[in-house]
């Protein structure tokens, strides 16, 4: 015998459904999880999503509210429910997919129900008992999908966006940490994986602490392109069935709830439409990921090894790396940072073509936008802790092995250009490779330079600052 789940009837514009009795969300909510069974990642999957969906309603109750339009015994309610959702409750009921035809309407949808059914309760009433309290006719008064949506997910992005940068200047400061700690161990640098010149290992973990550090302030600076929004436009940007006074009084409300300086867009027809700013930000996240890749090859190619390779580092071990070579241990952590990368690279571009297919007054892609822009977001903020906490703070330098390294290289022939000219340092050079000889053995041979002058010019310390 199958146990029987209790239900309660809902209507619609295409008829009734059964919802489980003790859903929180409603009909529309049912119907595009019926519809959208698409990624398997729902609202609920971004919890700063779901707590800004509730901090545009309570914006705008607060401003239906304010203007007469909301009476007190429907506004306390909606407002109270807003603030659990803001405050991490219910959101086990956001539940429809990410990725969703309409605009986003069936998130709007699922938003409103779950707050209208909260507000019931809390007035006693039964879920679903929507002539008290009503999903669109109060929850959702004086909006519409196409301007509550857009501001819910530049929220949204505002939220998780302090994370991002804060794991990202912690990466940096960990990888200038590194850089004070090898200023003294010699290597040598190498172009297109060939021997170049003398550097320290220092300056090489400076160069990504440095190239990290550029971001920082990029990104941070990026929030002030995600604090204009549209809320008050409703459909179109027209403003449509909203009093005029509206959408500023609710975007101060926005403002003082979610406590960033949000605006009202100047231009509502054009703020509905337009996906710029995700498009910008989107690809800020992909130059970022592309950095961290970049670093965490350069991990991987230092640590190669450990016996035939370059070893010149070793990365902390954070498990067994084969199930057949015993004592084999894998850079697990740069290349599954190398992974997040190629991922936000993806999403970019899937940003890239939903903001284009815009038609007319509309995007009706914007969910996939939201969708790809906040998991960047998330798996960037998640792989930067990863890498500096498993790898970069326990990384230590093989000092013997890099400085042999030097002493062994035919690229601090480079040095000698100046000074015997490029035709013997050329020569110099093949008859070392050919050899085995060191360059210094074969210039002192030929009587070029004089002992003390090769000592000053191939000592790897004056060769591995400007000007020395």
């Amino acid at each position: 015998m199958t146990d029987t789940i209790a239900t309660r009837t809902e209507k619609d514009l295409l008829g009734e459904a059964q919802i489980p009795a003790d859903a929180f969300y409603g009909i529309q909510t049912w119907r595009a999880q019926q519809n959208f069974d698409l990624s398997g990642v729902t609202l609920c999957h971004f919890p700063h999503l779901v707590r800004a969906l509730g901090m545009v309603k309570q914006a705008a109750a607060r401003a239906n509210l304010q203007l007469g339009y909301l009476e007190p015994s429907r506004a306390k309610p909606i407002d109270v429910a807003c603030q659990k959702v803001i405050d991490g409750e219910y959101h086990d009921q956001f539940s429809v997919d990410m990725i969703q035809g309409g605009a986003g309407t069936s998130t709007n949808m699922n938003a409103n129900e779950v707050i209208a059914n909260i507000a019931l309760e809390l007035l006693n009433h039964k879920k679903g008992d929507y002539q008290h309290l009503h999903p669109n006719n109060d929850v959702n008064m004086s909006q519409s999908t196409n301007d509550a949506y857009p501001t819910a997910v530049r929220v949204a992005i505002l939220l998780s966006h302090g994370d991002l940068v804060v794991a990202l200047r912690s990466l940096q400061q960990a990888m200038s940490a590194k850089a004070v700690e090898f200023i003294d161990v010699i290597k040598m640098g190498r172009t297109q994986l060939q021997d170049a010149v003398p550097m320290t290992l220092g300056q090489e973990f400076q160069s990504w602490a440095s190239t990290l550090g550029e971001d920082v302030d990029r990104i941070a600076g990026l929030a002030e392109l995600l604090h204009e929004v549209n809320l008050g436009g409703t459909a179109i940007g027209t403003g449509i069935n909203a009093d005029e006074r509206y959408g500023k009084r609710a975007v101060t409300a926005l403002a003082r709830i979610s406590g960033f300086p949000l605006v009202q867009a100047t231009d509502l027809i054009e703020a509905s439409s337009d996906m710029g700013a995700f498009v910008l930000f989107s690809g800020m996240l992909k130059r970022l990921a592309i950095k961290l890749s970049k670093i965490s090859n350069d991990l991987r190619l230092l640590s190669m090894g450990p016996r035939a390779g370059l070893n010149e580092i070793n990365l902390p071990p954070q498990q067994p790396g084969s199930s057949i070579m015993p004592g084999k241990i894998n850079p697990v952590i740069p290349e599954a940072v190398n992974q997040v990368a190629y991922q936000v690279i993806g999403n970019d571009l899937a940003v890239a073509f939903a903001a284009e297919a815009g038609q007319l007054q509309l995007n009706a892609m914007e969910p996939l936008i939201a969708y790809n822009v906040l998991e960047s977001i998330r798996l960037l903020s998640k792989a930067m802790p990863m890498l500096e906490h498993r790898c970069i703070s326990g990384i230590t330098a093989n000092i013997e092995i890099c400085r042999a390294q030097v002493d062994n290289s035919i690229g601090v022939i480079t040095a000698l250009n100046p000074h015997i000219g490029y035709e013997n340092a050329t020569r110099i050079a093949k008859e070392a490779l050919a050899s085995g000889s060191s360059v210094l053995d074969l210039v002192r041979e030929e009587g070029l330079l004089s002992d003390e002058e090769l000592e000053q010019i191939l000592k790897p310390e004056n060769m591995i600052l400007p000007g020395r």
